[in-house]
């Protein structure tokens, strides 16, 4: 019992040390590559993107759930996301994102996190089995951050991500993939 109080106490006081604790917002940029996957659902096209995102993300809450494994704080993230297909002639995709985060802030340098949302894309791949190139995307993940000073932490992220045109044209492939990123972040 006492070593459980003692690594609470421990994990309560690591938190108070967490950059994320204390901020109200971030900045960011992120970059990497993305890979769809033929067949995987209803997916026929292979794609392979380099990904650019900046990124605002606003803090909702103060530290939730103080002293446990789970403890963090929500945030919500809006995303200018730019997909250069280095497969299709050069040919993109843009638009914006909504995304809803937790950031587990228990450790602290490390920041482990997963995000979930979704948004539009004017899609322009030359794919005629898209239907549209207006298309809407969701997409979750999960990502570590590691501070590298009180302000500014390295991202690593994966994402599945889903781009269709959610039945508004026909056809309506969509495009199922797989995104890695790494990037970085300013908190204020």
């Amino acid at each position: 019992m006492a070593t459980l109080i003692c690594l609470s106490m421990t994990a309560a006081a690591a938190a108070a040390d967490n950059p994320v604790s204390n901020a109200k917002g971030e900045f960011g940029f992120l970059t990497g590559y993305g890979t769809s996957h033929v067949d995987y659902g209803a997916t026929r096209h292979q794609v392979q993107t380099w990904d650019a995102i900046l990124r605002a993300g606003f803090f909702l809450s103060d530290d939730v759930g103080k002293g446990s494994w789970y403890q963090g704080r929500h945030e919500i993230l809006l995303e200018l996301p730019y997909h250069l297909a280095v497969d299709h002639g050069g040919r993109s995709m843009v638009g914006g994102y909504l995304l809803g985060h937790w950031r587990f802030t228990a450790l602290e340098r490390f920041t482990p996190y997963v995000l979930a949302g979704g948004g539009i894309l004017y899609v322009d791949l030359g794919l005629p089995t898209m239907g549209t190139k207006l298309c809407y995307s969701y997409q979750a993940g999960t990502g570590l951050q590691y501070f590298i000073d009180n302000n500014t932490a390295l991202n690593l992220e994966y994402r599945y991500h889903h781009i269709s045109n959610a039945d508004t044209a026909s056809p309506n492939e969509p495009l199922n993939s797989t995104k890695f990123l790494i990037g970085v972040s300013y908190y204020y």
